[in-house]
């Protein structure tokens, strides 16, 4: 068994027993944390926001950091070019290079890929932080700043376990390659086809693939294995060709604003039951040990409500919000372009509006199943109204769910080094949001992925006072270490 393993008087070539293997890692990690505390100081300072093309010059900057420091442990680093970003004008410009890196080839043992970006979502202190967003500061532990979490910390931690086995020279259990993009928040634009593309040469040799954006669910540690997919539609109504004045036009003309908004209320009920036909109906049910599962997660109702700011839920049990989550599909009404929504008041009927609102996937929905099933419901329910407008559906996004296997070795690997590390059992927890490249890499490369989260459940990520704590991100890296050992001891196939 691999916990035997764990404290079994093991050797593996050229180094000493890990029980004392692991106790000099991780001391070399407690002396060492100033240091990379610093570094995810200088690698926040950068403005690496993705959905700027002013700040292009910065995120390009991030990718060069990223690649020189791989390139100064001795790594066998590439800047992938990964093509042209088309503009609204139609101009384009380059995307970010995709950074590669590669330490170890042993045949003998298994290698890893690691994923991660170091692009941001846009922040300004006016936007409510209580900090520079781009000065990473310290307060009571808590290291707050612009991608602190999402995804910085994580791919430093990452990095630093492999320097940290260099340092002390401490033969690596298994091949260590790197995977770090600059357009994740922003759809990750390029590397889909970057994948395809090295599908046969830089990930032909890899087993498994980790993932660490994402965080946990509660103070206790966690293991991801499922992530949503995501739907984003959007439904144009049409009407007279210029903005009208509601008292001279006002009830001569059919408003597309009122037909947006009669069809747009018959996507969901009250309770939030989906009324679009077919889409409850191709969702995985929940299984007996899924629901047990569920029983076991640390997660307080009570707190999670204080947290968002709300005095009730859909639902008043756990098992249930967990459930809908995580694994069952939602709708959600995101906004109305071509609204008026300035402060004041104007008295105009809109011409053309468009309402923007999503689908969460989850296991056994099709996207391109949904964009039928959705399109033809919204021109049913348009057509019973008799309009004259115009209406146009359009899905703009599909992205894949993604669920992995618990009982995968590469899980067991990871309980392993969760108590090794917190001395406790990790939640198997699955994450309600998107993160597409898992779905991307599990198709084209066919390889097993885990997702082992450092983050902490109240970091904030997107939001004002994004922040890692100091606590996460140490103990985070010597989670990395454990990790890194108990893949090692996977038997090959």
């Amino acid at each position: 068994m691999i916990y035997l393993l764990l404290f079994a008087p093991l050797f593996i070539a050229g180094s000493r027993a890990l029980t004392f293997q692991f106790d000099e890692l991780t001391k070399y990690i407690d002396s060492h944390q100033e240091e990379y505390v610093q570094t995810l100081r200088e690698w926040v300072a950068v403005e690496s926001d993705s959905s700027n093309v002013l700040k292009r010059p910065d995120l390009d900057r991030m990718m060069n950091i990223t690649a020189e420091k791989l390139k100064a442990m001795g790594g066998n680093v590439e800047m992938v070019d990964i093509g042209l970003q088309e503009l609204p004008s139609g101009a384009t410009i380059p995307l970010p290079k995709v950074v590669t890196a590669q330490f170890g080839s042993d045949a003998t043992k298994h290698t890893v890929c690691v994923y991660g970006h170091v692009d941001v979502q846009p922040a300004k202190i006016e936007d409510g932080w209580a900090t520079e967003p781009y000065n990473l500061t310290d307060i009571n532990g808590n290291l707050y700043g612009r991608g602190a979490s999402d995804n910085k910390a994580p791919v430093l931690a990452w990095i630093h376990t492999v320097q940290a086995y260099q340092a002390l020279d401490i033969e690596l259990p298994v091949n260590v390659k790197f995977v770090i993009e600059g357009m994740e928040e922003t759809g990750s634009n390029g590397l889909d086809a970057m994948i395809l593309s090295h599908n046969d040469t830089f990930f032909a040799d890899v087993d498994y693939i980790m993932i660490s954006d994402c965080g946990w669910l509660s103070r206790r540690p966690a293991l991801t294995y499922g992530t949503r997919g995501n739907c984003y539609f959007f439904a144009e109504v049409e009407g007279p060709t210029q903005d009208l004045h509601s008292g001279v036009y006002g009830g001569t003309v059919i408003e597309p604003m009122t037909d947006l908004i009669g069809i747009l209320d018959t996507l969901i009920s009250p309770g939030g039951k989906i009324l679009i036909p077919g889409i409850l109906e191709a969702v995985a049910p929940l299984s007996d040990e899924e629901w047990t599962m569920y029983q076991d997660i640390e997660f307080d109702v009570e707190n999670y409500k204080k947290k968002i700011g709300v005095d009730h839920l859909m639902y008043s049990n756990k098992v249930d919000l967990l459930a809908h989550r995580w694994r069952y599909p939602t709708v959600t009404i995101h906004g109305i372009e071509g609204a008026f929504s300035a402060p004041g008041t104007k008295t105009v009927i809109p011409a053309k509006v468009i309402g923007k609102f999503s689908i969460r996937q989850v296991p056994n929905m099709d996207p391109a199943v949904v964009e039928k099933q959705v399109t033809d419901y919204l021109h049913s329910m348009f057509g019973r109204r008799k309009s004259p407008n115009k209406l146009k559906v359009t899905m703009v996004i599909g992205a894949k769910p993604w669920l992995a296997d618990t009982q995968h070795p590469l899980y067991e690997a990871g309980q392993e080094a969760v108590r090794k590390v917190f001395k406790v059992d990790p939640d198997m927890i699955r994450e309600g949001g998107t993160i597409p490249i898992a779905k991307t890499f599990q198709d084209v490369t066919r390889k097993s992925i885990i997702m082992l989260p450092i983050g902490g459940f109240d970091d904030g990520l997107h939001s004002q006072n994004e922040k890692m704590s100091r606590y996460n991100y140490i103990e985070g890296t010597k989670l990395f270490v454990a990790y890194l050992h108990e893949v090692g001891q996977i038997k090959r196939n």
